[in-house]
């Protein structure tokens, strides 16, 4: 049997203009196009999502060079085999030019096997052509990151998703789908290409006669793309942001499609509730005191409930949070304190508010003028109890918002009976 070569090799572009999407890289002034019209290949970092267009980028970089192709893979060669390989090229008469090395998945080089690059880097016997798709602020170190372009690749766009269809159409045959069913195909694939061929794949074993398939024909037929989410990597902290960010912007409808992103990624539902947590305290505040005990219970009907019926207690609490009044009074109280705390960590409370169990203390003045403030006039005696040498200060700065206008009162009255 002939081997089959898969749909996404068979598509794959041959020239440039070719490619769909990344205009501002491959179109007529984009950085890639210009560096070819200049005659001198850089080193790149080409950074995006998965099917985007990387691997057939950097293919057409060498191509438009005319330098030798050299692909290495992060998940399957070894430092010893990197050096090696290296080496080789560095040392054969048949590498005497340039040679383009394309590392793919390069953030999973660790930062030793990153650096035996710099070298040939530096005399500029390979042409390095990285792929990732982790932030390269994170995944590369400094050394390597100095001496690479960084390009940012985008998800492909609806129009150049079917700029693909239309390749496929025309090199294979046409597709016998609705309008709809077709847009549909788009839509399934979430701006990534390669899954869009894969999905045109599934479909190519179908008889071209008959009714145009519409999308209840397609929906069992094709394969749903998983939801791009690393838990551990910028995936994760991309969303968690986005969700934070929603609650704090007090969009209740944005801030619950995130969460459903998350959970759609396979988050962790506790580590939301967690951060719900946090939320309530330092975006709400005493805004809304009721915030943090709402959290808390959500957090609790997950662990008794878990998925999918303690999701939706979180999803209440998600609502409940961006729909609250907003301040972070406490949190920046806080911080000016812990400040305050770290520069006089030596002085020592007064005496009048320490307690005396022994006669020496009692002595010592400990506990002496102090007044219970119950048993004072309006159960308040107005007493100091800042540290002798520190002036008294003001941290908690309550805002017009919720229940700290009330906070905001309460404040002002002790303020004026104190002075």
């Amino acid at each position: 049997m002939m081997r089959y070569v898969p749909l996404s090799e068979r598509l794959r572009p041959s020239k440039i203009d070719e490619i769909a999407g990344q205009e501002h890289l491959v179109g007529s002034n984009g950085y890639i196009s210009r560096l070819i019209k200049s005659g001198h290949p850089l080193s790149l970092l080409l950074f995006g999502p998965p099917g985007c267009g990387k691997t057939t980028i950097a293919r057409l970089y060498a191509s438009a060079f005319n330098l030798p192709f050299v692909v290495l893979s992060a998940v399957f060669n070894s430092s010893s085999e990197l050096k090696k390989i290296l080496k080789e090229g560095h040392e054969n008469p048949l590498f005497s030019r340039q040679t383009l090395l394309f590392v793919d998945e390069i953030h999973r080089f660790n930062r030793a096997q990153q650096d035996i690059f710099l070298p040939f880097l530096e005399d500029g016997s390979i042409v390095l052509v990285g792929a990732t798709t982790e932030n390269p602020s994170f995944a590369l170190n400094n050394a390597l990151l100095s001496r690479l372009r960084v390009l940012t690749l985008d998800y492909l766009s609806p129009e150049s998703l079917e700029k693909i269809l239309g390749r496929y159409e025309s090199q294979h045959r046409p597709l016998h789908l609705t309008q709809q069913a077709r847009g549909h195909l788009i839509a399934q694939s979430q701006g990534d290409g390669r899954h869009l061929l894969n999905l045109l794949e599934s479909l190519e074993p179908l008889p071209q006669t008959g009714p145009l398939l519409d999308i209840d024909d397609l929906t069992p037929l094709l394969q749903k793309k998983p939801a791009l989410y690393d838990k551990d990597k910028e995936g994760h902290y991309n969303l968690i942001s986005a969700l934070h960010k929603s609650v704090r912007g007090s969009d209740p409808d944005a801030a619950l499609y995130w969460f459903s992103r998350m959970l759609e990624g396979g988050e962790d539902p506790l580590f939301i509730a967690r951060r719900l947590i946090r939320m309530a305290s330092e975006d709400i505040g005493l805004a809304e005191p009721s915030a943090l005990s709402l959290t808390l219970a959500a957090y609790d009907a997950y662990r008794r409930l878990g998925s999918p019926e303690g999701e939706l207690a979180l999803a209440e609490a998600v609502l409940f949070l961006a729909l609250s009044p907003k301040s972070n009074a406490v949190y920046t109280a806080f911080g000016k304190a812990k400040e305050a705390a770290a520069k006089t960590g030596h002085l020592s409370p007064p005496k009048h508010i320490l307690n005396a169990p022994t006669r020496l203390m009692k002595e010592m003045g400990y506990g002496k003028g102090y007044i219970y403030d119950p048993d004072a006039p309006g159960g308040f005696s107005g007493q100091r109890y800042f540290p002798d040498e520190m002036p008294p200060a003001s941290f908690y700065a309550p805002v017009e918002r919720g229940f700290e206008r009330e906070m905001k009162k309460r404040l002002e009255y002790f303020a004026k009976l104190r002075s």
